[in-house]
């Protein structure tokens, strides 16, 4: 049993739009490790691409987002906070993601204050990159939503 935080318990995503299943590592402020288990029974393979389920890229990038938010969330400067998205840079997707495969997300946080933040992530799939980018968003107050 995994001695970290449920994901629930810092991000305010819930499913079906939460990707990050259990974190393994996490320096808080710092870097998250955690997993996406794809079973297969998310919607979103039936229709991208019927016959040949992929995970689609955008999903990708958003896992790893939610990683970054992790690491940030844990740190308790952050927490209680929401980060948003504020940009994606250079994006890349190395190979495809298919139902039954296990998505390791990493992400290490870059330059943080009190209202804004960098990351950069990786996704990969047994040590083989499906995807990475460098993203940075800002941390707004959930009442301010």
């Amino acid at each position: 049993m995994s001695s970290y935080p449920d994901p629930t318990d810092l991000l305010a995503h819930r499913p079906p739009f939460l990707f990050c299943d259990e974190i393994i590592e996490l320096e808080p402020g710092v870097s998250c490790t955690a997993l996406w288990y794809l079973s297969g029974e998310e919607s979103f393979f039936a229709g991208h691409f019927p016959g040949r389920p992929t995970l689609p890229g955008v999903l990708m990038v958003e896992a790893l987002a939610q990683t970054a938010g992790l690491a940030a969330l844990s740190d308790g400067d952050f927490a209680g906070k929401l980060p948003l998205f504020g940009g994606i840079d250079k994006a890349r997707f190395r190979r495809q993601v298919v139902p039954g495969e296990t998505l390791t997300l990493v992400a290490h946080l870059g330059r943080m204050s009190r209202m804004a933040g960098r990351a950069s992530g990786i996704a990969s799939v047994d040590g083989e990159v499906a995807c990475e980018a460098d993203m940075m968003f800002v941390i707004a107050e959930i009442t301010d939503l």
